[in-house]
């Protein structure tokens, strides 16, 4: 007989993880598989996600307030309960038009975070 490896799942509480704060206006929570990550953003009305790209394919889900992204040169009102899907390498940024919560689902994680290395979301 043939003896398997079982893999096990992981159970998270979002209470639990870190806060990060990135600057005033943009802290976040982040929870990472193999292949998938997923993160709370949160956004002070006024904050601004400038415009860039990533080979990780993003959806993104508003669960309290509004982002105006701006996608390909057209601007896009995501609000509570709406969710935008991003193919990789597209180019967008937002603004938060109020105090924001989104989660942010990301394929595969985005290294650059769990690195430090989004300079671009740390204001240098």
């Amino acid at each position: 007989m043939k003896e398997t490896t079982q893999r096990d799942v992981t159970h998270y509480r979002w209470e639990d993880m870190p806060m990060e704060i990135l600057t005033d206006e943009l802290s976040r929570k982040i929870i990472t598989g193999d292949k998938t990550m997923m993160a709370q953003i949160f956004l002070k009305k006024g904050c601004i996600v400038p415009a860039h790209s990533h080979e990780n394919e993003q959806v993104t889900y508003i669960l309290k307030g509004a982002l105006k992204f701006t996608v390909n040169g057209r601007e896009i009102l995501l609000s509570e309960g709406e969710v935008l899907h991003i193919p990789s390498n597209v180019v967008h940024g937002a603004v938060a038009m109020e105090d924001t919560l989104d989660l942010d689902v990301f394929t595969p994680p985005r290294q650059d975070w769990l690195d430090k290395t989004d300079n671009y979301l740390r204001g240098k």
